[in-house]
């Protein structure tokens, strides 16, 4: 049987804080999209251009400045899997197309010892790069982080004195690590993830975090929230997540979700609707 998603209730919006919007997957009906994710209750989205090549960051701003009308954001970086490939000349680019004022943090950069697309040292050397680029254009990080929360914290400890702070996105970790970065003054920012059936340990990260620093994805057009498996995921899933995580957490919907929207404009400046 197929679900149909449930659209959040008037008067109440929702920011999906990371979705990759410009990917080719969106080529054939972005507009539907975009169309969709507002009537659903989407009031702005974050596009993030890292993972798709080198043409993925530039394409992330076209979709931005493309939609003046629409409270879009992008934010452009190496993605850890992508590491090897930051030499001085990829980085430079980074800052150049950061310095855009529709780019709002740079990334999403971290570490991912999950899959190794990039050796650890690459990985490591490529977050230090992206925080000295975020620190000398003012604008926070987004990252990436999957089973590496030690190396994670000690390279942002050691790099205290320059490193914005910003968010964790996809937040998969246990509720001590959660801790951690909450420590470390980031937001962590909860996807479709959250509602799977074997989540029960990022379940519980999920409680613990305040209020204040939560933020809701989709990471579209991965990770699709139940009950919504199977499909490509669009910004319009996010209400489900948020759904879900206020269900879990015995937050109001409204409540929640209005903290959204007031944490995507303190973490990543996106504009109140």
């Amino acid at each position: 049987m197929k679900h149909e998603l449930i659209p959040l209730p008037p008067g109440i919006a929702v920011v999906d804080s990371h979705c990759h919007l410009a990917d080719a997957a969106f080529d054939g009906d972005r507009d539907e999209v975009w169309e969709r994710a507002r009537a659903a209750g989407v009031a702005a989205a974050i596009v993030i251009g890292a993972g798709g090549g080198s043409a993925s960051n530039p394409a992330a701003i076209e979709c931005v400045r493309s939609r003046p009308e629409e409270r879009f954001r992008a934010v452009v970086g190496i993605h850890p899997h992508d590491a090897r490939d930051a030499d001085a000349g990829a980085l430079a680019e980074i800052e150049r197309l950061a310095a855009d004022p529709l780019v709002v943090a740079v990334g999403e950069t971290g570490l991912d010892y999950h899959y190794d697309n990039s050796p650890r040292a690459a990985q490591i050397e490529s977050l230090r790069a992206h925080v000295a680029i975020a620190a000398r254009l003012g604008k926070p990080l987004v990252i990436h982080c999957r089973d590496a929360y030690d190396d994670l914290q000690r390279v942002l400890r050691e790099e205290s004195s320059s490193a914005p702070r910003g968010v964790v996105h996809c937040f998969t970790g246990t509720a001590a690590e959660a801790r951690l970065m909450l420590d470390l003054g980031f937001a962590l920012s909860f996807s479709g993830i959250v509602t799977f059936k074997s989540a029960d340990s990022l379940r519980e990260a999920a409680r613990v975090v305040p209020a204040d620093r939560l933020l809701v994805e989709t990471d579209a057009p991965f990770l699709s929230p139940v009950p919504l498996r199977g499909r490509r995921c669009e910004p319009a899933f996010v209400v489900e997540t948020a759904r879900f995580l206020a269900g879990l957490r015995g937050d109001d919907l409204a409540g929640l979700c209005a903290a959204t929207v007031e944490n995507a404009g303190r973490f990543l400046s996106v504009d109140r609707p």
